[in-house]
């Protein structure tokens, strides 16, 4: 039986306003950027970066972009433990897999060219 698990939500005041000031910076550079239209593109250009960096900055200092970070460094862990096959497993284990899909379709083709047969020549009597 499963049990249920508790949705994880934004609690405090703080991460909230954190997390809405982030999206105000990322939303304020698009503005920005459009905003500044007869100004040079380079301008807008680092308006809109600046803007969008410190909006990704201010969400990494909120509680959920501290577990984003936590969780890719988890990943790192994880994906370090794996046993890679070698060279030589890799290119035998896709060369099986090469010949087994040409055995299929060759088998399909074949049954195909059976039903082919067996409803056109002679169940309807079609001659090509």
């Amino acid at each position: 039986m499963a049990t249920n698990q508790p949705i994880e939500t934004v609690n405090t005041g703080a991460d909230k306003a954190k997390l809405l000031g982030s999206f105000a910076l990322l939303v304020g550079g698009i503005v920005a950027f459009y905003a500044l239209g007869k100004t040079d593109l380079w301008l807008r250009v680092v308006a809109l970066l600046a803007l969008a960096l410190l909006g990704v900055a201010m969400f990494f200092l909120s509680e959920p972009g501290r577990r984003l970070v936590g969780f890719g460094r988890e990943s790192v862990k994880e994906v370090r433990k794996v046993v890679w096959p070698t060279r030589k497993e890799a290119t035998q284990s896709t060369g099986l897999v090469f010949v087994f899909v040409l055995v299929m379709a060759l088998f399909l083709w074949i049954v195909d060219k059976i039903i082919e047969w067996g409803l056109y020549d002679l169940i309807l009597g079609w001659k090509h």
